[in-house]
């Protein structure tokens, strides 16, 4: 398997993929996130997404069908938020699988400290999908964790990495990233930088990789 092909060089105007300062997700969205985070998706209702939006339940309606519309788009806002940070931050990284390997776990950490609330509610509302949505939002998670199988088997096939068992550290390291959402906190004791740090050391421990520098 190849190594993921280096993207051409960003446009200064393109944030970086470490830029957390702007939230392009739309201001109904983030209502919506914001109820669904407080009271779960069962536990909001579409009059009280309204009601914080200053719109009627109608109007609400003229822009997304259902509540359910809703749940999906903050879904799909979360996944096309972090797929071009991933390839953007593998990119950066080279041809060096270690260096891919770091920076792509550097990125899932910083986006799921600094998104927190839409990362939570992007896994666990996952259930409240309906089948199509469901698969859609699967095929776009599977998309972001085939990236780093990939790197990690190309890493272990040139002895770079050492774990015996490649699929599941990955999963490992990818379920210890996303975790971050669940228990992150600003104000705590590390910046999300200084975590995705420390969160590199110990990934590369768990492929087998040498020290990270």
């Amino acid at each position: 398997m190849t190594s993921p092909s280096p993207k051409p060089a960003r446009d200064e105007a393109t944030p970086s993929w470490r830029d957390y300062d702007r939230d392009d997700l739309p201001p109904m969205l983030a209502t919506a996130l914001e109820c669904f985070t407080e009271q779960g998706y069962h536990g909001t209702t579409i009059r009280q997404i309204a009601a914080r939006t200053g719109l009627s339940v109608p109007g609400l309606y003229h822009h997304y069908p259902s509540k359910h519309a809703l749940l999906v788009a903050v879904m799909s806002h979360a996944m096309s938020d972090l797929w071009p940070r991933s390839e953007a931050a593998v990119a950066e990284a080279g041809p060096s699988v270690s260096r891919q390997f770091g920076l792509l776990v550097e990125c899932l950490v910083l986006f799921h400290a600094h998104r927190k609330q839409l990362a939570f509610i992007a896994s666990s509302e996952l259930r409240s999908l309906d089948p199509a949505a469901h698969a859609e939002q699967i095929a776009a998670r599977d998309r972001q964790q085939r990236l780093m199988d990939s790197i990690v088997e190309q890493g272990v096939a040139a002895g770079t990495f050492t774990t015996p068992y490649p699929r599941e550290a990955t999963a490992a390291v990818t379920t210890m990233c996303t975790g971050v959402a669940q228990w992150y906190q600003p104000d705590g004791p590390l910046t999300a930088e200084q975590l995705a740090e420390r969160y590199r050391d110990i990934a590369t421990l768990a492929i087998g990789g040498p020290p990270t520098t």
